[in-house]
């Protein structure tokens, strides 16, 4: 892989962690005065699972939450970047989705959710992940 390549892919992971780590740290109030908070997270989580019943807002809150900031941080660090590359990409997919019902198309295309996606899939199909957990690793198993 050429060496521009390997800038573009560590500039890749990071971007796709920051934007989970961005969104997870709004929801909870670590932008301060910019912060969306958890109530306002809870309210645009019923609006976009508008097919879910209510009891359900919660729980799909809380995993969210939990999936957004494990994934913000595997990728952050780069550990078992491929399969977490998928399972972002599968994520923000579903959230894609559930947007368009709720919404329809133009809200997650305005918002680059299928865009976030297919960077995350892209991401997945890379052979190596230089300046990754996965290569230290993966330097320690053939020494």
């Amino acid at each position: 892989m050429k060496r521009y390549q390997d800038y573009a892919v560590l500039l890749l992971r990071i971007a796709l962690a920051t934007g989970f780590l961005s969104a997870v740290s709004s929801r909870l109030g670590f932008w301060g005065n910019y912060s969306s908070g958890w109530e306002s997270f809870l309210v645009y989580t019923e609006k976009v699972n508008s097919f879910a019943p209510k009891n359900f807002i919660l729980p799909i809150a809380i995993a969210a939450t939990i999936a957004e900031s494990v994934l913000g941080l595997l990728l952050l660090i780069g550990y078992q970047t491929k399969y977490v590359s998928i399972a972002a990409a599968l994520l923000t997919f579903l959230f894609a989705l559930a947007m368009t019902y709720s919404f329809g198309v133009k809200d997650p295309l305005d918002y680059s959710v299928f865009v976030f996606s297919m960077a995350a899939f892209l991401l997945s199909t890379v052979e190596k992940y230089r300046w990754s957990l996965d290569e230290i690793i993966s330097k320690n198993k053939t020494n």
